[in-house]
């Protein structure tokens, strides 16, 4: 099994859309019931309205899902300009030269989702996928 798909309960779905649009270069892949599908190519995001019924699932009270998810970049500088200036705000975290283990650091997105950003990646997982032959 792989993981290419979360699904992400956000307040106002056109503001999450464009933040992933600006801050993670996705693109829109389709439709959703209450929201939208967003691509990198490999991995699917659903941004849902958080009002309501999702799956049958009341999301009009706390709705436990998703803790926080993370974006594999390849410069931590760039990456932190563009999320920034998407909208997002640092929380914590920083890599520092003793370091040499995995690391991330973490952003609020404006809709209060938070997000790691890593130039290391994270242990089991690979940054590009092999295509299938």
């Amino acid at each position: 099994m792989k993981l290419r798909h979360i699904a992400l309960s956000v307040p106002d779905v056109a503001a999450a859309q464009k933040f992933f649009e600006d801050a993670f270069s996705m693109t829109k892949a389709g439709d959703a019931q209450n929201g939208v599908y967003m691509t990198d190519g490999t991995m699917n995001v659903a941004l849902l309205n958080k009002h309501g019924k999702v799956d049958g699932i009341d999301t009009n009270g706390p709705f436990y899902g998703v803790m926080h998810f993370g974006m594999w970049v390849d410069d931590l500088e760039q990456a932190e300009k563009q999320v920034t200036q998407a909208g997002a705000s640092y929380l914590f975290g920083r890599p520092t030269e003793a370091k040499k283990s995995f690391y991330e650091v973490k952003y609020k997105d404006p809709s209060g989702i938070v997000f790691d950003v890593t130039a290391s990646g994270w242990k089991g997982a690979v940054k590009n996928v092999k295509p299938v032959e």
